[in-house]
């Protein structure tokens, strides 16, 4: 497997990165671990969770949260794994229902950091990313906050996750000022079928040199050959009914394109990511050891530049990005 640089940073992960959003609430611990250890197998050592991943969500705001965390620590703890990783989590959603149990305030980072650092049964986080922006809080605060961190060894990187263009750049021009690193990575929601972020988020990132890490890379089955799927009677739902009509024409021509170059639709949704320079990992979140197998695949998936341009045509993106694709 070949390994890629976080940004520009002198990190090096895994071309694929194991989502762990599925661990506690569709996935139990036992096949959790099975996905973990294969993953480590095969060559991924990129991990990412979040202090919210692991179960619904219940009127306490405490039903399942937390339980991604605490199988990855459960895993960890069985020994020689640690290293093999680099562990991403996230902090900004709310875990409780006090006032401070949220968002990123300097108060917030640092317990929220403790208790994830608890769950995974670690001493350092190898990637702490912002789930959201907050808006409330100045980012002398929150800068100030990621630097103690640093400082104690307890965080490495700071990364963002749902962050616009002009948030990026505000966050490294503070950061820059104190002379820190600030942001390496961002992730974000990308995919053939969503591709808002090519206007701004995506020339912030290459101007700053922050690895994107896109999370939802087959748009929630969408790209997995979902016809096909409907025609064997999976994938049913009305939700999903809903979607599959709203896109059909869309749908109908892409798995064409993919039986006419000999590859699975998921494939080939993953290998468009991976063949973007700006995007370090798309995330895969398996439910299954099968379904993670599946995924490997893509990083063997070269596409054409016909195929590339056959695939802008029935998913249109935004060319060149901000300002030219509304400027002029």
């Amino acid at each position: 497997m070949e390994y890629r640089y976080l940004g520009r940073t002198g990190l090096k992960v895994s071309p694929l990165c194991l989502g762990t959003m599925n661990f506690g609430e569709f996935t139990d611990e036992a096949t959790s671990f099975q996905i973990m250890d294969k993953a480590v197998e095969v060559g991924i050592n990129f991990f990412d969770t979040a202090d919210v991943y692991g179960g619904p969500n219940a009127p306490d705001m405490k039903k399942g949260y937390g339980i991604s965390e605490e199988y990855i620590g459960r895993w960890l703890a069985q020994g020689s794994r640690r290293e093999k990783i680099v562990l991403a989590t996230k902090v900004y959603q709310p875990m409780e229902v006090g006032p401070n149990d949220k968002y990123l305030s300097a108060y917030r980072i640092r317990k929220a950091c403790e208790d994830s650092l608890r769950r995974l049964q670690t001493d350092h986080i190898d990637l702490y990313q912002m789930h959201h922006i907050d808006r409330n809080t100045p980012w002398e605060e929150i800068w100030q906050a990621m630097e103690l961190l640093v400082q104690q060894g307890k965080v490495l990187y700071v990364g963002s996750s749902n962050f616009a263009g002009w948030d990026i750049a505000t966050a490294q021009s503070k950061a820059a000022s104190r002379n820190f690193l600030g942001l390496v990575s961002e992730q974000s929601l990308y995919n053939l079928t969503a591709r808002t972020i090519e206007l701004e988020v995506i020339p912030a990132c290459r101007h700053y040199g922050l690895g994107l890490v896109p999370y939802s890379p087959v748009g929630g089955g969408l790209l997995g050959g979902i016809l096909q799927k409907v025609t064997d009677g999976r994938r049913s739902r009305p939700k999903v009914t809903e979607r599959i009509e709203k896109f059909r024409p869309q749908l109908e021509a892409y798995e064409a394109l993919c039986r006419d170059i000999g590859r699975q639709p998921a494939d080939v949704a993953l290998a468009w990511l991976l063949q973007n320079p700006v995007v370090t990992a798309p995330i895969t979140g398996p439910r299954t050891v099968e379904q993670l197998t599946e995924n490997l695949q893509a990083i063997d998936v070269t596409l054409s530049q016909e195929t590339l341009d056959r695939l802008d045509e029935i998913w249109p993106g935004y060319g060149l990005g901000a300002p030219e694709a509304y400027a002029w």
